[in-house]
């Protein structure tokens, strides 16, 4: 089942026989739920999650008030970076990751792991692959965050979300929005209206449809 995993969703490790061979022989594969916390803020990193299907979001909490931002999504093929830098340099985790869908993950033990980065080159480059490919995210994040108005930081989520999860028809709820976007459910309503004025969206009891426009 691992194996099928690796071949199927991380090709660029198993095309390396003895890598794919340990990455087997030490790794687990597991179902975890909507809601379940893979790595906590402040915590050491044990495993490093290689998704096979499902989605994970990676969050930054602020202690002061208890807000929490989205960063970035791991999909099936990826991992998540901030684990590995973590790990890496043996320090507690900076950020929070949840998973958003049901997942199958293959998890590797971060002592294992620190192996294979000591033998296999190419996880290494598969690791800065990803990593180049969230620093973009990041930064997409960033400027979001800094240069766009509030529902346009919004609408992008939803498009992101609706794009992930292939679907233009959201099923969730305006608190469960804010708490992504670090926000208030009061905020999210009144821009979400906002978008629905303007034809962006259409709103109903638990979901939201993405409209093209």
């Amino acid at each position: 089942m691992i194996e099928a995993a690796l071949n199927t969703y991380f090709p660029k490790l198993a095309k390396v026989p003895a890598l794919k061979k340990e990455l087997i022989g030490i790794s687990s594969i597991q179902t975890f739920n909507a809601g379940t916390v893979l790595l906590k803020q402040g915590g050491y990193v044990k495993v490093i999650p290689l998704i096979v299907s499902g989605l994970a979001k990676v969050f930054k909490e602020e202690p002061e008030n208890g807000n929490e931002v989205l960063l970035y999504y791991i999909k099936p093929g990826e991992s998540c970076v901030m684990s590995v830098t973590t790990m890496l340099n043996n320090t507690t985790s900076k950020v929070k990751a949840i998973v958003e869908e049901k997942a199958e993950i293959v998890l590797i033990p971060a002592d294992k792991a620190m192996q294979i980065v000591k033998k296999y080159p190419y996880w290494n480059e598969f690791i800065y692959d990803l990593f180049n490919l969230k620093f973009d995210e990041l930064l997409k994040v960033v400027e979001i965050l800094t240069f766009s108005n509030k529902d346009v930081r919004l609408l992008e989520y939803l498009k992101k979300e609706a794009f992930l999860k292939n679907t233009n028809v959201l099923q969730t709820t305006h608190q469960h929005i804010a708490y992504d976007l670090g926000s208030s459910r009061e905020v999210i309503s009144r821009l979400l209206k906002k978008l629905e004025a303007e034809g962006f969206v259409k709103l109903a009891q638990g979901s939201i449809t993405i409209l093209a426009n």
